[in-house]
């Protein structure tokens, strides 16, 4: 199994690992890299942790040529002159008159704590924000004893800091806590006494699998993908399509989907996140209790194949009833991606047994639709902002959540109650009309 490195790419840029290291943790993830370089509040927080890991380093040495030779700290050559240069065109004010080693770990430990929120949206709602904000500020900091400890701690253990920058935790052998996001989080949730569960956040399909559907695509004169909304996932879906080559997802004719009233409403927002055109079919129901989609869908596969010379056809769901649309199209070519809670194993080896590739969308992971997932609770927030008084907001996130069928642990509804509940503002217009507005 494959994992993200997302998360750990973040983190070593702003605890200032070194560019060439951090390029390599990042290696496929340069989009990121270069966002995190231009944004101002992710190089403040990593040129203040830079400069704290050299003043630990050089703490005696840095006091010693302070007071006896009275040179500055942007004088001393184990100190990045450039970093605390653009700090000080930020308005974070290092250089001090007169200073001393305690004096500048204190300062700068300030600005740390001061600014370190300010990276909080780098991370998803997914992640404790507390347990990260951790790993950058010393509690109690004004402490001479504290600090003191620390660097007792960081000098005897710094083997074990990650590419021996300081971060504030308790050091032991863990093997590399920035190997991935999955370690990651198994480390920093540790320290805090509690699991980290949600795996599929940080898992990513493997190079074989995506090898298998760039095949599929490119051995074939047009293909479509075709959906059954009610065995699959609006997300899981997404991040199938946003986990695999934009260039061979573009070769993909179109997305259909075929739905019902009681699905989830990710499936009517789908379209503003993928790179595919959509073609959303909603299918009526002639009996309340009888869903049609299943009949809809194989009748329009059987179109598309026979009319509109559609050879190959993606298919997401964990149904086996799609088998027999799949045996009555022997020129027609398939692959079928299921959910491992939702598939049987008589499909799975019936699929086997006719060579025909599956594979599951769990594997593609959650981590890089934290963006969709937002944008349908939010939508569907703004349903409630007319009779939201009436609401308990807490419950009223946890109806979000089950209205968009998006399942969470209680950490990740908190942090969305805290980032758009909570600062919900109540404003009126020029014309006096008074409404609630989400703050994004």
């Amino acid at each position: 199994m494959a994992y993200t490195k997302h998360i750990v790419t973040t983190i070593a840029y702003l605890i200032g690992i070194r560019a060439d290291i951090v390029g390599q943790i990042g290696e496929e993830e340069p989009e990121l890299i270069e966002n995190l370089k231009e944004d101002q509040s992710c190089r403040i927080i990593r040129y203040l942790c830079k400069l704290r890991t050299q003043l630990m380093l050089n703490f005696k040495k840095t006091d010693i040529e302070m007071k006896s030779n009275l040179t500055n700290i942007d004088k001393l050559p184990w100190f990045d002159r450039d970093n605390i240069m653009q700090l000080e065109d930020w308005g974070i004010r290092i250089i001090k008159a007169n200073g001393s080693s305690a004096k500048y770990m204190e300062s700068i430990n300030k600005y740390i704590s001061d600014n370190i929120t300010r990276c909080k949206g780098l991370f998803p709602e997914y992640v404790n924000w507390e347990y990260v904000k951790d790993l950058f500020i010393i509690p109690r900091f004004t402490q001479e004893k504290v600090i003191k400890n620390e660097f007792a701690k960081y000098m005897a253990n710094r083997e074990y800091y990650p590419f021996q920058q300081y971060i504030h935790w308790q050091p032991y052998d863990c093997g590399g806590m920035l190997f991935n996001d999955s370690k990651f989080f198994a480390v920093i949730y540790r320290q805090h006494g509690d699991d980290y569960i949600t795996k599929s956040n940080y898992r990513v399909a493997d190079e074989y699998i995506k090898e298998r559907i760039y095949q599929f695509i490119n051995e074939t004169d047009s293909v479509e993908i075709v959906v059954d909304c009610e065995n699959s996932n609006p997300y899981k879906l997404c991040s199938v399509i946003l986990g695999l080559n934009r260039n061979e997802i573009s070769k993909v004719q179109k997305l259909i989907l075929f739905d019902d009233i009681h699905t989830s409403p990710g499936w009517d927002l789908l379209d503003k996140f993928v790179p595919i055109p959509i073609e959303h079919i909603m299918v009526e129901r002639v009996k309340e209790q009888k869903s049609l989609v299943d009949i809809k869908m194989t009748a329009t596969v059987c179109m598309e194949h026979y009319q509109n010379k559609v050879s190959s056809f993606l298919l997401f769901s964990s149904d086996s009833d799609y088998w027999g649309l799949i045996s009555s199209l022997p020129n027609a070519h398939f692959l079928m991606m299921f959910e491992y809670e939702k598939v049987s194993e008589a499909i799975k080896r019936t699929l086997a047994g006719h060579e025909i590739f599956f594979c599951a969308i769990d594997d593609f992971g959650t981590g890089k639709i934290d963006d969709f997932k937002k944008f349908v609770l939010c939508y569907l927030m703004k349903k409630y902002l007319p009779d939201l008084l009436s609401y308990n907001g807490k419950e009223l996130v946890a109806a979000l959540y089950n209205e968009a069928k998006i399942p969470a642990e209680q950490n990740e509804m908190d942090n969305f109650y805290n980032k758009y509940v909570k600062t919900l503002k109540f404003i009126a217009d020029d014309n006096g009309k008074m409404y609630f507005e989400i703050q994004k």
